[in-house]
């Protein structure tokens, strides 16, 4: 491949192999490059949306992702005090998606099913070890620079897509913005082994406590049954080594999950949260997608499935551009759409399902508990409400923009 031919792909994530498989399935060349000698098993996303799910399959792996993974059609809202207020069946969707359920699959196993499919794909080029340094965009290309073990590589090509995650250089250094907050506390992750379906969870639950409130996951794990992660606040002025002592870790998952249990702990850990957006997702020949574009808090899912529909959104464009079909204006769609459900969509309701979840006046907790039970009990505002948490709405919505 000239080194002025194809796509450069910043991250081996599942937002930049993802983007890499629906170009190359385009006849679009492109080479990926990540700074990990391999695809690394990160504690992070784990629940597809059905939108998602159906995206995934029209690049051509829905089956292997379908023969792993675990199935989670009801998910609940849950008081830590009172139990449960509300619970949600996505099977009311069955009418409008083949996927009618939240499907709960650690991200890692995505790339590992995109990765191989990519090394079955003549051309496409996955490149371990290259440290992207720099990104110098020119009118018809673009040079890059990369640390590699063997000293410093230059190359270029003719658009770069940073999908290199929250703290990406390709958006660092070509100049983007990247305007938002930061949230106050800290998230303390778990991973536990313990059969939690025994004290009456869902696999997706959403604990909602002043100071205690929580996201409850079953995970699917190749290895272990019974696998949860458990995400609960944390104070950002406590050290780590506090926060992760196992006996602390073991105090708050009881309190926080109303059970004397002895816990199986498996992981722990902790990350700081924020809510940002890009000015731009497109800047020349440089392209951004994923957490490169756009971060907010987990509670909701929609990070890892709004960087996937990003990445079938821009191989789409971009494949058209590359061909001849469409002009510059194809990517300044892409920008305007994604960029507007990100704004739209993803902050807001990430934001509202934490400060429903946080919230210290106890008599709005209860109008806010109350008013989702009563939604909850509704089917056509169940389906309404579904159709926006699914990101099947965003969908929609992104296809509105002209």
């Amino acid at each position: 491949m000239h080194q002025n031919e194809g796509v450069a792909i910043i991250g081996a994530g599942p937002v930049g192999l993802a983007t890499a498989l629906g170009l190359a399935r385009s006849g679009v060349p492109c080479v990926v490059h990540e700074s990990l000698d391999t695809i690394a098993p990160e504690q992070r996303g784990a629940a597809f949306h059905p939108p998602t799910l159906e995206m995934l399959r029209e690049l051509g792996i829905g089956e292997p992702l379908m023969q792993m993974g675990l199935r989670i059609p009801i998910w609940q809202m849950r008081d830590r005090v009172d139990g449960i207020y509300a619970e949600f069946d996505l099977g009311l969707l069955a009418d409008v998606t083949d996927f009618p359920f939240r499907f709960h699959l650690p991200q890692h196993y995505l790339s590992t099913v995109l990765l191989d499919e990519l090394r079955r794909q003549p051309n496409v080029e996955i490149r371990f070890g290259e440290t992207l340094e720099s990104v110098d965009p020119g009118e018809s290309s673009v040079r890059l620079a990369f640390a590699t073990k063997n000293g410093r590589r230059e190359t270029g090509a003719s658009w770069v897509v940073g999908a290199d995650g929250a703290h990406s250089t390709v958006r660092k250094t070509a100049g983007f913005s990247f305007n938002g907050f930061t949230w106050q506390e800290k998230f303390l992750v778990t991973n536990v082994c313990n059969p939690l379906e025994t004290l009456g969870y869902t696999g997706t639950a959403y604990v909602s406590d002043p100071d205690a409130w929580a996201v409850v996951l079953k995970l699917f794990d190749d290895k272990r049954d019974n696998l949860w992660r458990v995400a609960m606040p944390a104070a950002a002025d406590l050290d780590d080594a506090l926060l992760l002592d196992p006996e602390n870790v073991q105090r708050r998952l009881r309190e926080t999950l109303g059970s004397d249990t002895s816990f199986s702990l498996v992981y722990t850990g902790t990350y700081r949260v924020h809510q940002r957006v890009a000015d731009t997702f497109i800047k020349g020949r440089i392209l951004l997608a994923g957490d490169a574009a756009h971060i907010n808090n987990p509670i909701g899912g929609f990070g890892l499935n709004g960087g996937i529909h990003d990445a079938c959104n821009l191989a789409t464009k971009l494949a058209e551009v590359w061909h001849g079909k469409s002009g510059g204006e194809a990517l300044e769609l892409y920008s305007r759409q994604r960029r507007t459900v990100a704004l739209e969509v993803v902050q807001k309701n990430s934001i509202r399902n934490k400060n429903l979840m946080d919230e210290r006046d106890p008599d709005v907790r209860r109008r806010n508990q109350q008013n989702m039970h009563l939604i909850s009990l509704d089917p056509q505002q169940s389906r309404e409400y579904l159709m926006e948490t699914s990101m099947l709405s965003a969908v929609l919505r992104a296809e509105q923009i002209s």
